[in-house]
């Protein structure tokens, strides 16, 4: 299994992150793409600890929606502030989480909008995928995307929570659609029905650790290890095995991401 999308560099998992990884293996989550918010410090320099501990972990760094107001008065950093972290850390394979959320409006939305449109340029000039938030912004997101990416640029709504019209149009986009512990929920019946609809090669499954965590842990402090119990309910809901959601999840994210290649213990970069 691969967990698409957690949060190991979160204070929620500073005092146990090597328990919390070796439970994920034990579960048999053999990968995770791991979300590094590059106007966090603290989180950044964790990654080297967390690339030790998980020889397969990946990465992503962005600006996430909610940090977007940092950068009101200095848009032109935007970019340079995901580069410095991208180039620090060879196993960073993606551009996020990065987008925009209406539900909080923790800064103007113009600004959350410049943020997210200037990350979505420098995906399409590295030629990197992007991890994609958007909550109660389904238009903005999209028009967002379609100026900005041309086209070339690829990628996955994660955590989707959106209706069939915004799963559509990830679609249309050429994007992945991932689900998390939300499809366990009993008032998700929305998103259960996106869960059925997404075609198999544009599955992604994900925990969004440590958030989120599925029924019946519903309440505690989520980990990779419980993306188990997405995959369970994703089998049910589209009348497939376990085996087959995995193998579906992992080509989906191989395809997007790339693969991990190693000698012995040693990571050796990513090649798409």
């Amino acid at each position: 299994m691969i967990d698409s999308h957690c949060h190991l560099a979160d204070d929620a998992f500073s005092d146990d992150v090597a328990a919390v990884v070796d439970r994920a293996r034990a579960a048999g989550v053999d990968q995770a793409l791991c979300i590094l918010d590059v106007t966090n410090d603290t989180e950044c320099a964790r990654a080297g600890r967390l690339a030790s501990l998980w020889k397969t972990l990946r990465f992503a760094a962005g600006v996430h929606p909610h940090q977007a107001g940092g950068f009101t008065d200095r848009l032109d950093s935007v970019v340079p502030a995901v580069t410095a972290v991208r180039e620090r850390h060879d196993r960073v394979s993606a551009i996020g989480e990065i987008g925009l959320d209406y539900h909080y409006d923790f800064c103007p939305r113009s600004t959350q909008i410049d943020v997210f449109r200037r990350q979505i340029s420098l995906a399409r000039e590295c030629g990197s995928p992007i991890v994609i938030h958007t909550r109660e912004a389904d238009n903005d997101t999209v028009d967002a995307v379609q100026a900005e990416a041309q086209g070339m640029v690829s990628g996955v709504f994660h955590c989707f929570t959106g209706g069939m019209t915004l799963a559509r149009q990830a679609l249309d986009l050429g994007f992945y659609v991932s689900f998390s512990g939300i499809v366990t929920f009993k008032r998700a019946d929305e998103v259960r029905e996106v869960a059925a609809y997404v075609p198999t090669d544009r599955l992604l499954v994900e925990t969004d650790a440590p958030y989120l965590a599925p029924v019946p842990y519903r309440g505690k402090r989520n980990e990779p290890a419980w993306v188990a119990r997405v995959v369970e309910v994703l089998a049910e809901i589209r009348s497939k095995t376990t085996g087959e959601i995995i193998e579906a999840s992992e080509d989906s994210f191989v395809r997007l991401f790339g693969h991990c290649e190693l000698s012995g213990d040693t990571p050796k970069g990513l090649a798409r």
